[in-house]
């Protein structure tokens, strides 16, 4: 027996019943915004009812029958006035109108009992730092009340302070480190730990204002940044600590996120960027990055000491000059890499000389990544060689003319390794994963105004580039494509960005010459340069 074909309600009712929801609930809403008025007056107008009935129910019995007198009275005198049956109508609607309006419950106008005792709490540890035995009229003092020291506060949903400001006394010495650290280190105990709190010190009003930052975003993968050439992105911070952002994509999400950008060429004052990071910590991952975003402008020359091959997939690829991971290779490179440097410090000097602009090979970026040359330092001394890092110092020194960027990445215990022109001359500096206070301030040269976080994801650290503040940073995802443990998102990403693979000049095709040109050619060639006669064609 054939069967019937289901009806057609039946075989696509799903999608019939979702489009017949969104539609039953688009006219609701569109009935509810224009009734709107209506429902509202309605509301009034039984909250009305409501008090009336209130009213009459506790009125006495002995006072019901003036009260209906007096109502009576009124709607006599009313019905009697002009016009007054409609004034009376218009005045109960606005009535109805009014009483049915929604109203929201008052904001508290002062913390409760808990946020009290806390803030209370957090005044009392601050007065041994903040009291002075001759102050005739102390801000802090055993207690004391904290509603003057604490002028503005506020609290997350869980009651810990999210943000507080502080007022202290002018004879605090808020100018030395010592002294601001040991608030701060307060302030982060009391307030709560497992969260960064941001302290911005305000020295000519006597102000401190603590506040609790937002975690970074770790889920960012690698693409391509709108940057103009010359412009890296090392990474992403907070809204305030910088006046830009810049569009990125997330899955099927764009959003505006805060960028950290490293700015080189000619006319950067940063020119080299020096990174330092325990393992694991995301150091290869930002080189990695910074190389990616190199090759859309430029050539890049990577030597890798760990010799790991976390940049194997960029072997063949446009603009790589070369990988090295050996001891020999990384020597070659990085001398010819200082013999470049030179030549072309050589030619734009004489195209200047000359009145030319510089040639186009010389405007050309030239990156030298470096990753872990501490590891090579260690097998040139063992093998009696030169340390590789002897070679930078030219692109060093001169790089910044010769458009030639050096990025150095090691590792926090290996810092000692590192030669003093790469220490003095790579003013951008990185620090990422954890790292004690000291770490920080030795990198970075001055400390963050921000507590690390118990746990530190990777590709977290600060970031400070020359003689500017220091900037919470999250590298980018730009892990290897090649590797087991990265997902299939990041893989994409990686690998959308990869350039296309160069050809060999091996298996380019050789054409073999006629003897007539070879004849020709050798004619031409003058006899200083070939040193020999030229040689007659066969007939």
């Amino acid at each position: 027996m054939a069967r019937r074909p289901l009806p057609r309600i039946l075989s696509n009712g799903t999608a019939s019943i979702a489009r017949s929801r969104e539609l039953a609930r688009s006219a609701a809403d569109s009935a509810t915004d224009v009734l709107h008025p209506l429902i509202t007056i309605s509301r009034g107008l039984r909250r009305l009812a409501a008090a009336g009935r209130r009213k009459w129910a506790g009125t006495p019995k002995d006072k019901r029958g003036p009260l209906l007198f007096l109502v009576a009275s009124v709607v006599l005198v009313v019905a009697l006035v002009p016009y007054g049956p409609m004034l009376a109508l218009i005045s109960l609607m606005a009535a109805a109108g009014w009483t049915g309006r929604e109203r929201t419950a008052p904001a508290p106008s002062g913390p409760d009992e808990a946020q009290a005792q806390r803030l209370q709490t957090l005044y009392e540890a601050l007065v041994p730092y903040f009291s002075a035995p001759e102050d005739p009229a102390p801000l802090y003092a055993h207690g004391g009340a904290w509603d003057k020291a604490f002028t503005t506060y506020e609290f997350d949903e869980t009651g810990r302070i999210s943000r507080l400001v502080v007022q202290y006394p002018a004879y605090f010495t808020d100018g030395e480190a010592e002294s601001r650290a040991r608030i701060e280190q307060l302030l982060h105990a009391k307030s709560g730990r497992g969260r960064e709190y941001h302290f911005a010190w305000d020295e000519e009003g006597n102000e401190l204002t603590v506040t609790v930052l937002p975690a970074l975003p770790t889920d960012i993968a690698a693409q391509r940044f709108v940057t103009a050439p010359g412009e890296t992105v090392l990474g992403f911070t907070d809204e305030t600590g910088v006046q830009r952002t810049l569009p990125v994509t997330d899955g099927e999400e764009r959003r505006d996120v805060p960028p950290v950008v490293w700015r080189t060429g000619v006319r950067s004052t940063e020119p080299h960027l020096l990174i330092a990071g325990r393992p694991g910590s995301g150091t290869t991952t930002l080189l990695r990055s910074i190389a990616l975003q190199a090759l859309q402008y430029g050539d890049v020359l990577i030597v890798e000491g760990s010799g790991a091959g976390d940049y194997a997939c960029l072997t063949g690829r446009e603009g790589v000059l070369a990988i090295e991971c050996g001891l020999a290779g990384a020597l070659a490179s990085l001398e010819w890499a200082a013999h470049e440097t030179e030549r072309r410090l050589i030619a734009a000097n004489r195209a200047r000389q000359a009145g030319h602009p510089p040639p186009e090979d010389t405007k050309r970026p030239l990156w030298i990544l470096l990753d872990r040359p501490s590891a090579l330092g260690h097998l040139a001394a063992a093998d009696g060689r030169n340390d590789p890092q002897s070679l930078l110092h030219v692109p060093l020194r001169h790089g910044r003319a010769a458009n030639v960027t050096v990025a150095v990445a090691d590792q926090l215990d290996c810092l000692d390794f590192l030669s003093d022109a790469v220490r003095q001359h790579t003013r951008a500096r990185v620090v990422l994963g954890p790292a004690t206070p000291d770490q920080l301030e030795e990198v970075l040269g001055t400390p963050p105004h921000t507590t690390p976080t118990a746990e530190v994801p990777p590709g977290r650290g600060y970031a400070r580039l020359g003689t500017g503040p220091v900037h919470r940073l999250q590298v980018p995802a730009t892990p290897d494509p090649y590797d087991d443990a990265t997902s299939e998102s990041h893989r994409r990403a990686v690998l959308e960005l990869l350039p296309e693979y160069s050809t060999p000049a091996d298996t380019l095709p050789v054409e073999e010459p006629e003897e007539a040109e070879v004849a020709e050619v050798a004619e031409e060639v003058p006899r200083e340069v070939t040193g020999a006669q030229p040689v007659p064609a066969e007939s």
